[in-house]
């Protein structure tokens, strides 16, 4: 069955580990041991129901005050589908762990209060999902049994989402009144809201389509470490092990190895179920290849005629995720880009983005914690990479603090498109 990977976003005390607790017990995805646990927590906490926040919130912090501080990973399955939900937090503080949660999913589900409409932490999270490059975005006007179930409490946040996603350019997003702790329109169709006929936020999951990942990207293979046995029997042999980033392989090939730029062709792949013919996209495999070529890790593997670019330059946006230093021109940091990491320094500090108003572009002379911005970057090696919008893996990045190893940024390579569509200044 097809894999969806969600993101939760969204404010504080919007309800989004509720709501997570509601599809995962809802569709019987809950072990006893766990569904014990959460109603023994319950009973403490005097609480007339089953508290269904913990049965993803797993620190003991997170239960003691009720909030959600590490991003939980849940996994259940219906008949048509499989999905991993990463439940996020919603402080402004853990916007960084929102960022991670979000980097691999296809679906953003952003939940709103419904008694407090649209707030600056749904933008940000909204904003930053479409940054991360999600496509689908779902979201779930929550908590609709405190003002009445009234149409006339959703309409305007309505609007006011699809204003917001609509400047974004997201062209997949859909709204759903619910309240993840009766149920309505979470699994099954509320009989309180007969004013909503789109169906419930389950079967609208079930029916998103993805796009196909089997081989319609350019082939990239950051290469991870060169394997060289040191035995006699094996004295001839070298292969390059990592994890294919986008596209397809086969034995027999063509490639490109860059940066040097020299081709040669696969003579061999080997996945963990032995010798296969070809590879795709996530599998962890390692190539052999035709000539004794000069190839360490860091190097990539790429289509002969899709190459990536190879510069010491990089435009990109960054969110910064530091609460001791600050983003300014002239930093200079650790950049990790795929499996190669070198030095970096802030050339330029182009424009901090609004998340009130995400079409205004802000000049400033410095980023903080959580802010988000245009810069360029200047390397001390080469880099191979792609446009964030071509490739989440090659056109993605980390920045580090050299002194503390601290990680103090996430990058992506380009300009978003909605950036990108209205002029942004260079």
């Amino acid at each position: 069955m097809e894999l969806l990977r969600i993101a939760t976003a969204g404010s504080v005390d919007d309800g989004k580990s509720t709501l997570i607790g509601r599809l995962l017990y809802d569709s019987k995805a809950i072990y006893e041991d766990v569904l014990d646990s959460a109603m023994q927590v319950s009973r403490r906490q005097s609480v007339e129901y089953l508290n269904l926040a913990l049965l993803t919130d797993g620190l003991r912090a997170e239960r003691e005050q009720g909030i959600t501080i590490d991003v939980a990973y849940r996994y259940f399955s219906t008949p048509k589908r499989k999905f991993i939900l990463a439940d996020t937090p919603g402080h402004v503080q853990y916007t960084r762990n929102m960022v991670t949660g979000a980097s691999t999913a296809d679906v953003a589900l952003i939940i709103i209060d419904a008694r407090n409409g649209v707030v600056e932490q749904s933008r940000r999270h909204a904003v930053i999902a479409g940054l991360l490059g999600i496509r689908h975005f779902v979201v779930c006007v929550n908590k609709m049994d405190l003002v009445g179930f009234s149409e006339d409490a959703f309409r305007p946040i309505q609007y006011d989402m699809h204003t917001l996603l609509d400047e974004l350019q997201i062209e997949s997003h859909h709204i759903i009144p619910i309240s993840a702790l009766e149920g309505d329109n979470v699994v099954e169709a509320s009989d309180q809201m007969p004013w909503y006929v789109d169906g419930p936020l389950l079967a609208h999951l079930e029916g998103l389509e993805l796009p196909d990942r089997s081989g319609g990207a350019p082939f990239r293979f950051p290469v991870q470490l060169v394997i060289r046995p040191m035995s006699n029997e094996y004295h001839d042999y070298r292969g390059y092990a990592g994890t294919i980033a986008s596209g397809l392989v086969e034995v027999g090939q063509e490639i490109v190895v860059m940066p040097s730029g020299a081709t040669t062709a696969v003579t061999a792949i080997e996945s963990p179920r032995g010798d296969v013919e070809r590879a795709s996209e996530a599998e962890a495999v390692v190539i052999r290849v035709a000539d004794n070529l000069d190839i360490s890790r860091g190097a990539m593997f790429a289509s002969v005629s899709q190459r990536p670019s190879v510069d010491n330059t990089l435009e990109a946006i960054v969110c910064w995720m530091s609460d001791r230093s600050t983003l300014k021109a002239g930093l200079m940091l650790r950049i990790k880009h795929t499996t190669h990491t070198a030095r970096v320094t802030v050339s330029d500090l182009e424009y901090r983005i609004n998340i009130n108003a995400v079409s205004d572009l802000e000049l400033c002379d410095e980023l903080k914690l959580n802010e988000i911005g245009q810069v360029m970057l200047r390397a001390s090696d080469p880099l191979i990479f792609d446009r964030y919008s071509d490739s989440r893996v090659t056109g993605s990045f980390i920045l580090i603090d050299e002194d503390t190893n601290e990680t103090v940024g996430a990058g992506m390579i380009g300009r978003p498109p909605y950036l990108v569509a209205q002029g942004a200044p260079r």
